[in-house]
Formats: structure tokens, sequence, C-alpha cells
């Protein structure tokens, strides 16, 4: 890691890894913000209709996984830019 890191530097790109950085972290605001909404209005809808709290609750995974996936996209996309640019 520390080898990478130097021939990094040793290359002038020393913005790159701040850019993967940074674009990781604004990546995880917004599926932040969703996973957190998904979960209140499944409290929401349980407290609502607690006969249906096993067809809510399977939504509620389905939902959490899918707003899950921007962030390992938001990731990837970050890799890609930083090693084949």
């Amino acid at each position: 890691m520390l080898t990478a890191i130097t021939h990094v530097i040793a290359a002038g790109n020393v913005g790159k890894p701040i850019a993967l950085g940074v674009g990781a972290g604004l990546g995880t605001i917004g599926p932040g913000i969703g996973v957190g909404y998904i979960f209140g209005k499944v409290i929401e809808s349980v407290t609502r209709q607690p006969e249906m709290r096993d067809e809510i609750t399977s939504i509620q995974w389905l939902g959490f996984a899918l707003t899950e996936a921007i962030v390992f996209y938001a990731f990837i996309f970050g890799l890609i830019a930083f090693f084949l640019s």
C-alpha cells in the first residue's frame, strides 16, 4: 500500500487519492439518507398495520439492498477513475 502511494506521488498525481476519497464519501451520503428513510417508513408502516409485518419486512430488505448497491457503484467508479486515468 505504501509503495502504491509513493508511486502515485512520484507520478505527479497527488490529487487522485484525495479525489477518490471525496468521491466515495460523497457517494455514500445519498444512500445513507435513503436507508434511514426506508427504515423510518418501515417502522411507521408496521405500527399502522401490524398484520402486514412480514410483507413489509421483505420489501424493506429489497429496498435496503438496492439502496446500498449505490454505495458500491460509487466506490467502484471511483477506483476505475483512480486507476485508469
